[in-house]
């Protein structure tokens, strides 16, 4: 057998560069799944300061050593800077550390220079061995050396890595740039001030960006858009028509790595002075280092372990593994030969350097473009066309969802811009049947972006036959020409209902798009509704709270979570909180296997276990609710552990809608309006926008009921099932 062949034996771990949120999950989930496979596993900390000094720099882990970490922000492993490892010298010292505790694979949590030092690492790893060995510095047990495996996992909250949609801490850092920006806008609001907010990114404009779009910014400043000589003066003069029209305050967001058109940096207090001449009172924010502070997201958490597993898995089943970043794109899981990532993530930089911005914005990705299209539009103090497309009915429908007002905003501007009369339909189809409905101006839904539940209101409510004739009606008097419908399956069921009875009722036949908001995630034609993020969000943080009451007991938790028949919610969330299992609809529950959770609960329990949480859905069974769980457990549990079992309820929907909600909000409605306004209506006249992996789709109705089971209103095959077993491999 040739050394590259040969199966790996020990794996260590180590964070490098900048720290992210989402580290210390990421650093569990490498541990624990390759403890799970047999490997021995190393942490090693500093990062590659820590290679190169060694000793109680490289420290080895067991199953114990990642418990309670999830929730941390930073490392545990800690993080530094090292010059030594820039020389060969100092590279060479590092790999005598790591071939004398017998370690020939190395994930690296980090951004683009720790993973070149890795890459550059592997390629000199042979010929720093022998240059050891020559100079009696290291025994070699092999000739040649076994190979050093690499695996890296982008780690940057600024999310410049390419080969991955997202990088670890990204998503952490837009809820603290957002909740910032939200606080700003009262007090800016109040004293009719501006206020510019300065958030990182020095050469990626991805969090300014985001942020912007998310908090509903008045203008955004990134590297990645060249600035003409009168850049200035286009912004003064839209903040001023926003200003006249109405709106009490602006609100500017720039990376810190915006140029002026030069190519030279562009300093937040030259942004100022340009303001304070024409807007009046200005003031600078500058977030730095609390972007990248504080508990991360369930998104990081989640999409950490994810990758974490994954990039062990690589090295274990893929026959001489080549060194890789593991990434997430098209919500799927996929390995990019390192060179490529280190060679386009610099070759971004340096097409802005050069100037060369529209090369710059394609390798960004169409994410990161349509974002940047839609916040052009969204930052107008008005709509750019005369009213002549029709009338546009806007309605939320079914339960409300965190991220339904950013939708209704984002729709309500780009059907404005697209010529569209908009309307809005007041407590969903039980008052558009009343006939409550309104007209909507551009600076109506100002400052709704942050808003949670839904300001047109909403009802559930199942049309009924013969109320499609009193909904004629009202459409026409209204002279309804169009429908955009914001909601979860109750929607779909009406929107089918119209469908199947347009032989009948022909003045319901107009062009519709539904756009899906849900927190349980059970609607067809999107990986992601809005407002099953926030919901996740809100669960994560209540488990949290719960692990700090049970710091001083024995306790089991049993949290019952929303969902209806889809288990999204209990799956996601215990693979956030690191839960001890999850109960959900897709599999069910019996009596043997609640006495067989009890067994493993007592056996965890005895060897010294703190604490255990258990997810439950809320239709996971008839027969077993959460109260006949609990006694069982307790009955069964006897002395060695104390259950308590807590129902979230409806704090699951309330709050702010995350980031993540507020993005997908305005993606989508602003497809939806898009369809609206080109889409050819001849085959079907209702749509459906989702979102498939990073991109927003549009398909039929009737394509998109395909993929649901009746009559338990989900998905057939719901993506998020393949995460099961990490909940219940990677547990507390």
């Amino acid at each position: 057998m040739t050394p590259s062949s040969q199966a790996i034996r020990s794996l260590a771990v180590m964070t490098s560069g900048g720290d992210a949120p989402g580290m210390n999950a990421a650093i569990r989930a490498v541990v624990r799944r390759a403890i799970s496979r047999g490997l021995k596993v190393y942490g090693i900390r500093r990062g590659w300061l820590g290679a190169v000094e060694g000793g109680d720099a490289i420290v080895a882990m067991d199953w114990d050593s990642v418990g309670g970490i999830l929730q941390r922000g930073g490392t545990i492993l800690g993080t530094a800077r090292c010059r030594r490892f820039r020389t060969r010298e100092g590279r060479r010292q590092a790999a005598v550390n790591l071939y004398t505790q017998d370690i020939d694979a190395l994930v690296v949590i980090g951004g683009d220079g720790s993973l070149t030092g890795a890459l550059i690492l592997q390629d000199e790893w042979p010929g720093l061995l022998q240059e050891a060995a020559d100079a009696g510095e290291v025994i070699l047990h092999e000739d040649p050396p076994r190979p050093l495996r690499i695996v890296g996992l982008p780690g940057s909250i600024d999310n410049d890595t390419y080969g991955s949609d997202m990088s670890i801490g990204a998503d952490t850092a837009l809820h603290r740039i957002v909740t910032a920006a939200d606080q700003l806008t009262s007090t800016a609001s109040a004293h009719q001030r501006t206020f510019i907010v300065e958030v990182m990114g020095r050469n990626c404009g991805y969090l300014a960006l985001a942020g912007g779009l998310a908090s509903g910014a008045h203008w955004v400043i990134i590297p990645e858009e060249g600035l003409d000589a009168r850049w200035h003066q286009r912004m003064v003069k839209s903040l001023l028509r926003g200003r006249q029209a109405g709106r009490q305050h602006a609100l500017v967001i720039m990376a810190e790595g915006a140029r002026h058109p030069d190519g030279l940096p562009l300093e937040a207090d030259i942004v100022k002075g340009l303001l304070e001449k024409q807007l009046g009172e200005t003031r600078i924010t500058v977030l730095g280092h609390v972007q990248r502070g504080g508990s991360p997201s369930a998104f990081d958490r989640i999409l950490s372990m994810i990758l974490g597993a994954a990039a062990v898995d690589y090295l274990l089943d893929t026959k001489d593994p080549q060194p890789v970043m593991m990434g997430l794109r098209e919500n799927q899981v996929v390995a990019t030969p390192l060179h490529d990532v280190i060679e386009n993530s610099r070759k971004i930089v340096a097409m802005v350097d050069a100037g060369d911005y529209t090369t710059a914005l394609q390798l960004r990705g169409v994410s990161f473009r349509s974002q940047l299209q839609v916040l052009k539009t969204l930052t107008a103090p008005g709509p750019m066309q005369e009213l002549n497309q029709g009338n546009l009915l806007i309605l939320t429908a079914g339960h409300d969802a965190p991220g339904m007002n950013a939708a209704v905003r984002v729709a309500t501007r780009m059907a404005m811009d697209r010529g569209f009369r908009v309307l809005g339909g007041e407590y969903g189809f039980e008052g558009l049947l009343e006939g409550r409905i309104r007209e909507l101006r551009w600076m109506d839904v100002t400052g709704w972006a942050s808003r949670g539940g839904s300001e047109l209101g909403t009802s559930f409510y199942t049309l009924q036959e013969q109320d499609l004739v009193t909904l004629e009606k009202v459409l026409t008097s209204h002279e309804i020409s169009h429908m955009l419908i914001i909601g979860g399956t109750s929607v779909y069921r009406n929107a089918n209902l119209i469908l199947s009875r347009l032989h009948a009722h022909p003045r319901l036949r107009m062009p519709t798009v539904l756009v899906p908001a849900t927190i349980n995630n059970n609607v067809p034609g999107t990986d992601f509704a809005i407002g099953a993020d926030t919901a996740l969000n809100n669960i994560v943080q209540a488990v949290d709270k719960l692990k700090d009451t049970a710091a001083a007991n024995k306790r089991l938790f049993i949290v019952q979570v929303m969902g209806y028949h889809s288990g999204f919610l209990a799956v996601m969330a215990g693979l956030a909180s690191g839960a001890e299992d999850v109960f959900i609809p897709e599999e069910g529950i019996s009596l043997d296997q609640i006495v067989e959770q009890v067994k493993k609960l007592r056996v965890s329990f005895a060897r010294g276990r703190r604490l255990s949480i258990i997810i439950l859905n809320e239709e996971v069974s008839k027969t077993y609710d959460i109260h006949m769980i609990q006694r069982i457990m307790e009955r069964e549990g006897g002395d060695l552990f104390d259950v308590r079992s807590i129902i979230l309820g409806h704090i699951q929907r309330g709050g702010a809608p995350t980031p993540f909600d507020r993005i997908l909000a305005a993606r989508l409605a602003s497809s939806a309006v898009e369809t609206l306004a080109s889409a050819d209506w001849d085959a079907s006249p209702v749509r459906v926008v989702g979102l498939r992996g990073n991109q927003i789709r549009s398909e039929s109705l009737e394509s998109a009921l395909t993929e649901m089971a009746w009559p338990l209103e989900r998905p057939k095959d719901a993506w998020f099932m393949e995460y099961l077993e990490l909940v219940r491999t990677l547990e507390i």
